[in-house]
């Protein structure tokens, strides 16, 4: 099955609804609900994600939240190498430079994010966006 590693931002998209993104986020979570695609996040993403959705909903809504983001998605570690690793990769921004070393380690087959640094940025992961992980499958 193919491996994709869903970026934080395309999971706040979802569960937040943000507008205009939220529909092609939740067509990703649909592929992975209908087992088309593994969906992962890392382990780094989850108190971002957390801490967002009880800011922009409620505590509730974002224990329920990981609750059901844990049914539809693989977690993947984050080790300390990754984190030493992603010291020396050529991105500024270290949490971007983090989860392309855990892309890397855990041998995804794609990142999908709507994070403009990374869809440009040369990698040996395929990086899409959105429409163009939709487009795929």
């Amino acid at each position: 099955m193919t491996r994709v590693l869903v970026d934080t931002n395309i999971v706040l998209d979802a569960l937040t609804g943000r507008k205009p993104f939220c529909k092609n986020a939740e067509k990703i979570f649909l592929l992975a609900a209908e087992e088309k695609i593994q969906g992962c996040i890392t382990a780094s993403s989850i108190t971002d994600i957390y801490y967002l959705v009880r800011k922009n909903l409620s505590e509730q809504k974002a224990r329920q939240a990981l609750h059901n983001l844990f049914q539809l998605v693989t977690v993947i570690d984050v080790r300390g190498k990754d984190c030493e690793q992603a010291l020396e990769l050529p991105i500024e921004d270290y949490e971007d430079a983090l989860i392309a070393t855990c892309v890397a380690r855990a041998k995804m087959d794609y990142l999908v994010t709507r994070d403009e640094v990374f869809l440009k940025a040369s990698s040996s992961v395929r990086v899409v966006s959105p429409a163009q992980l939709l487009e795929i499958f």
